[in-house]
C-alpha cells in the first residue's frame, strides 16, 4: 500500500463519504483533535518510562484511544451513524480528574506550566485540546455532532491539569505558583 495518492494535490481530503476543502472547519476540528492525540502520545512515552508514573501512562493510552473515536464521530460527511465516543468516557475522565486532583496539594494561587517535564508535556496537551475544543465548537455552530466529543474534550483539558500536576506529585516535583498571582481558590472548593 502507498502512503500517498495524490488526491489532496489541489486542497481536497476525504471524509467518510464525501470530500471537502483542507480548510473546511470539520478538518479543522478532527485535523486538532489528531494533533493532540500526537502530543498525548508524547507525554504518554514519557510516563511510561519512569515506574512512578506508569499507571498515568496507561490512562493517556486509553485516552489515545477515545480521541481517535472523537475524529472519527467528526470525519463523517453527513449525520445519521453510529458514535463511538459516549458519556461513560467522559464520566471516567470525571473519576480520574478526582483522584489526581486528590492527590496533589491544594490550589490557592495560579500555577505556571511545567515542573517536571512529563508535567510540561501534559500541559501543552491541555493548551492543545482546549484549541481542538474550541474548532469543535465552531463546527458545532455549523452542523450537527456527537455532542459527547465536544463533552469530552472540555473534560480532557481539566484532566490533563489535573494529571500535570500529579505527574509534579509523583515526581517529587512542585508546581510553580504564578509570582503575581492574588489568592485566586481561597475559599473555593476544588472539584
Amino acid at each position: 500500500m502507498k502512503l500517498y495518492t495524490r488526491g489532496g494535490d489541489k486542497g481536497m481530503t476525504s471524509l467518510i463519504g464525501g470530500r471537502v476543502m483542507k480548510t473546511d472547519t470539520k478538518v479543522e476540528a478532527y485535523g486538532t483533535i489528531d494533533e493532540l492525540n500526537s502530543f498525548v502520545g508524547l507525554a504518554a512515552a514519557k510516563a511510561a518510562a519512569v515506574e512512578a508514573t506508569q499507571p498515568l501512562a496507561e490512562q493517556l493510552y486509553d485516552i489515545m484511544q477515545e480521541l481517535f473515536d472523537a475524529g472519527a464521530d467528526l470525519a463523517y460527511a453527513s449525520p445519521g451513524h453510529p458514535y463511538k465516543l459516549n458519556e461513560a468516557a467522559v464520566s471516567r475522565l470525571e473519576q480520574w480528574i478526582d483522584e489526581h486532583t486528590a492527590a496533589a496539594p491544594e490550589l490557592s494561587k495560579f500555577i505556571l506550566p511545567g515542573g517536571s517535564e512529563l508535567s510540561a508535556a501534559l500541559h501543552i496537551c491541555r493548551t492543545v485540546c482546549r484549541r481542538a475544543e474550541r474548532r469543535t465548537v465552531a463546527l458545532l455552530q455549523q452542523e450537527e455532532i456527537n455532542q459527547s466529543v465536544l463533552a469530552y474534550l472540555n473534560r480532557l483539558s481539566d484532566y490533563l491539569f489535573a494529571a500535570a500536576r500529579a505527574a509534579n506529585v509523583c515526581l517529587g516535583v512542585e508546581d510553580t505558583q504564578y509570582i503575581r498571582s492574588a489568592n485566586v481558590f481561597k475559599g473555593k472548593k476544588q472539584e
